[in-house]
C-alpha cells in the first residue's frame, strides 16, 4: 500500500501531521518514539537472558532440596539505571489476616 503513494500524497500527509502537531513537537515526539524503541528492544534482551538463565538454574534447584533465601526485588526506571534502582518490599504471606 505504502509503495503506491505518489510524491503529492506523501507530501500532503506530511503537511497535515505538521499543521497538527506544529513542526516543535515532532522532534520531541520521534525522540520519545525512539527511547521508547531502544527500551522495548533492551527489555527483550533481558527477558532472553533471563530466560536462558533460569531453564538450567531450574534444573539445578529441582536436584537440590534445601531452600535457599531469595535476593531482594529491584525496580529499575529502565533498563541499565542503577542509580534510581530501589528495592522492593514483598508481602509478608505467613501472618493471616481476619
Amino acid at each position: 500500500m505504502i509503495g503506491n503513494l505518489k510524491p503529492l500524497e506523501i507530501f500532503l500527509i506530511i503537511a497535515v501531521v505538521l499543521l497538527l502537531f506544529g513542526a516543535k513537537k515532532l522532534p520531541d515526539m520521534a525522540r520519545s518514539l525512539g527511547k521508547s524503541a531502544r527500551i522495548l528492544k533492551s527489555e527483550a534482551k533481558a527477558m532472553k537472558k533471563d530466560d536462558e538463565k533460569t531453564a538450567p538454574a531450574a534444573d539445578a534447584s529441582a536436584d537440590t532440596t534445601a531452600h535457599q533465601p531469595a535476593a531482594p526485588r529491584t525496580i529499575q526506571a529502565f533498563p541499565g539505571d542503577v542509580a534510581g534502582a530501589r528495592p522492593v518490599s514483598e508481602p509478608n504471606r505467613s501472618t493471616t489476616q481476619s
